[in-house]
């Protein structure tokens, strides 16, 4: 069991990192907000956002597999640099405030059962995020956090541990609940923004053309496909999606159950969302020590998976658009600038931590923030996606294009009601 446990993780591709980093420390403080604050009554967006999450992954993907090179050069060389400037700041932007959350939640998760200065853990973390993304072979350091991803599990086991009524869990996950309020639809945004992300789009696309670097697939400067590796494209997007999404579902019932149902409708600290694993150890002496280890793994882990995600997808962004070398197959001394970048963009989210800014508020603003950062980038990549002239016979289709373009409209909706609302004083 574990040797095959073991062979899925090493064939898990692109897709599936993007899934689990796509549940760091921001998705899990937003979920869990989500759920201690409205209950039940968001469930049905783990589903309603599948396909959308599923269509504009897989496009990035494509469009990384197909041109051989990253998302940001494709959108040079076809488009404005204005356009480009514009997407890549937003991207850069969002993505340090969300590197600065992450390390602070990882900080405050550690303290739960570390007794050290808040300060000396988030340095701790920041350096070794650093000293492996630089110095480490990425391939090495991914196989290992694939692993922490596991500790997600602790969600869907504590779900069914704790009695659950399943009828009202099924209507709301099926049968869409909106309300026209501030609070509700700028936690909504959240969800949106922190399952649908910028750095995914950047990420994903240009891991692919890592991964036909890896295999040699890249000839005179163009990718030479195969039905196999496209068809093992779109899965290996689809499992990761699928992943992510039932981890979504899973943490809004626990929060939803346990907190919710006990009175708990705002998270301020990492210690009360760690109060929604409780159940699971119930009927153990040191519960509470042990539900605090669990969570904190959970933070820790897919911080540890998320940081570097996020940093290189800005390095990415950035040196594609500058003309840098860049890859996390190279090494520093052939790519000092790519490297820059993340060192850089993971300085500045370290010293967000220092200027008085709560870390759990702060992970969900992210999430909000990416919601409306991601709306013109999702234009542009939905116009890439569907491009004769630079996909070829990989351009989309109906479906895929029904789908992108959805979810345009579905995150530009929801942003342009938050904008609304809030200057309604709702």
């Amino acid at each position: 069991m574990f040797k095959g446990a073991r062979k899925l993780f090493g064939k898990a591709g692109p897709g599936m990192v993007t899934g689990a980093a796509d549940d760091d420390p921001s998705g899990i403080a937003t979920y869990s907000q989500t759920g201690a604050q409205f209950g039940y009554s968001q469930l049905w967006t783990a589903v309603f956002m599948l396909p959308f999450m599923i269509a504009i992954q897989e496009a990035c993907a494509r469009i990384g597999a197909v041109t051989g090179k990253g998302l940001a050069t494709v959108i040079k060389e076809n488009y404005s640099k204005k356009i480009l400037y514009s997407m890549v700041m937003l991207v850069v932007v969002a993505n340090t405030i969300n590197i600065g959350a992450d390390l602070g939640a990882m900080g405050e998760a550690a303290k739960l059962i570390v007794p050290l200065p808040f300060p000396v853990l988030v340095l701790f973390f920041t350096a070794l995020v650093l000293i492996l993304e630089i110095f480490v072979s990425y391939k090495k350091y991914v196989q290992i956090l694939k692993w922490f991803a596991l500790s997600l599990i602790a969600y869907p086991l504590t779900m069914f541990l704790v009695h659950q009524p399943w009828l009202e869990l099924f209507k709301a996950t099926f049968i869409p609940h909106i309300e026209f309020s501030f609070a509700f639809l700028f936690i909504i945004t959240g969800v949106f923004g922190t399952t649908i992300s910028p750095y995914m789009f950047f990420w994903q696309a240009s891991e692919e053309v890592e991964e036909e670097k890896e295999k040699h697939m890249i000839k005179d400067g163009k990718p030479h496909l195969t039905s196999r590796f496209m068809h093992a494209l779109r899965m290996d997007t689809f499992a990761g999606m699928f992943s992510s999404e039932l981890a979504t579902w899973s943490i809004i019932v626990v929060a939803a159950t346990v907190l919710h149902a006990n009175g708990i409708t705002d998270i301020r600290t990492a210690a009360d969302a760690a109060k929604a694993i409780q159940p699971l150890v119930s009927t153990f002496p040191h519960a509470g020590l042990i539900a605090k280890l669990i969570f904190s793994t959970g933070i820790i882990g897919l911080g540890l998976l998320g940081v570097p995600v996020l940093s290189a997808s800005a390095a990415y962004a950035l040196s594609e658009t500058l003309n840098l070398r860049e890859g996390l197959n190279l090494k520093l001394k052939k790519a000092h600038g790519f490297y820059g970048i993340i060192t850089i963009a993971t300085i500045i989210g370290l010293a967000i931590n220092f200027i008085g800014i709560d870390p759990m508020k702060a992970l969900v603003f992210t999430a909000v923030f990416n919601g409306v950062a991601a709306v013109p980038l999702i234009f542009v990549i939905a116009l890439v996606a569907r491009n004769e002239k630079i996909m070829g016979k990989y351009k989309s289709g109906i479906l895929s294009n029904t789908f992108v373009w959805g979810t345009f409209a579905l995150m530009g909706l929801s942003a342009v009601l938050l904008f609304v609302t809030l200057g309604r004083g709702f």
